[in-house]
Parts: C-alpha cells; sequence; structure tokens
C-alpha cells in the first residue's frame, strides 16, 4: 500500500505492507527521519510527537494509512525553520540524554501556536510528555523563552 502525504515541505510517500502499522515508522524506517522517536508505543510519553496538520500527534499509535494526503511536521522540519522552540532549547541548554527532547520541542511549537504566552499552568496542563532526566524546570524555561523570541519575532515582522 502507497501512503503519499507532504512532510517536512516536501511531497513523499512510503509504501507500506499493513496500512495500520504507526507513522511512526514510516517516518524513521521508510524516510529515514530518526529525529522523530520511540518510546512507549502507548502515546503515553510523547518521545514520538510530531505534527500533522498543525496538531501534535503521537506517530506511535497514528496508523500511517490516516497520513494519506496530510501535512506533517517532523522535528527535522521544525529545525529547518529555526523555530524558536529550537532557538532557546539550546539557549537554555535543556536535554540532559536529549532522547526526549523532539517530543517536548514539538508538543511546544504546537502549543505556541495555539497559545503564544503561556503560563506554567498552560505548560503543565498541555505539555505532559515524559523526560526520564527530570529536566522539567529547564523544559518549562525553554518554553518561556521560546514564546518570548517568538512574540519578539512577530512584532518585528509587523513593523
Amino acid at each position: 500500500m502507497k501512503v503519499t502525504f507532504t512532510i517536512n515541505g516536501k511531497p513523499s510517500s512510503v509504501e507500506v505492507s499493513d496500512g495500520n502499522s504507526p507513522l511512526l515508522w514510516a517516518i524513521r524506517d521508510g524516510l529515514d527521519l530518526k529525529g522523530t522517536k520511540f518510546g512507549c508505543g502507548k502515546a503515553a510519553c510523547g518521545a514520538c510527537t510530531i505534527h500533522i496538520d498543525g496538531h501534535a500527534i503521537r506517530s506511535c499509535s497514528y496508523p500511517v494509512k490516516m497520513a494519506e494526503g496530510k501535512t506533517i511536521t517532523t522535528i527535522e522540519g521544525l529545525a529547518e525553520t529555526n523555530h524558536p522552540v529550537i532557538q532557546a532549547w539550546k539557549e537554555e541548554i535543556v536535554p540532559q540524554c536529549g532522547y526526549c527532547q523532539p517530543g517536548f520541542m514539538m508538543a511546544t511549537a504546537a502549543m505556541l501556536e495555539q497559545n503564544p504566552n503561556p503560563t506554567d499552568d498552560d505548560i503543565d496542563q498541555n505539555i505532559i510528555n515524559v523526560c526520564r532526566c527530570g529536566t522539567y524546570y529547564r523544559i518549562r524555561k525553554a518554553i518561556h523563552k521560546a514564546s518570548e523570541i517568538q512574540l519578539k519575532s512577530s512584532i518585528n515582522e509587523s513593523q
């Protein structure tokens, strides 16, 4: 079965034997985009978070056949645009082991699209990914930094 979609701004397709297999494996194995990580396989930890049509989705439980015709962004696509989240994560030196961080960055970018200036409570309610290293304090700082960068950028663009 061939599934066609746009990923990171480029038309793409993957051939899969089972349309119900997770999109995560099509991205990692079929397209060789290794930034999206496997964590739990149950959509609980968030390591596999990507954007589908602008929404944060856990790709480990999203059937690849559902991606037909969709627009997908992975952490590689976020990095290509030098998204404020990428910049903030670097400035705040967030990762310890780093394994879960692409998922956190993708979840944060999606949240900032809906809420460009989140409070700590907004972050607690929306960013529910899991970090085994416990870098939550630095993640929170980076989310606020990304919000600040994004807001400054939008003000500069409007002038």
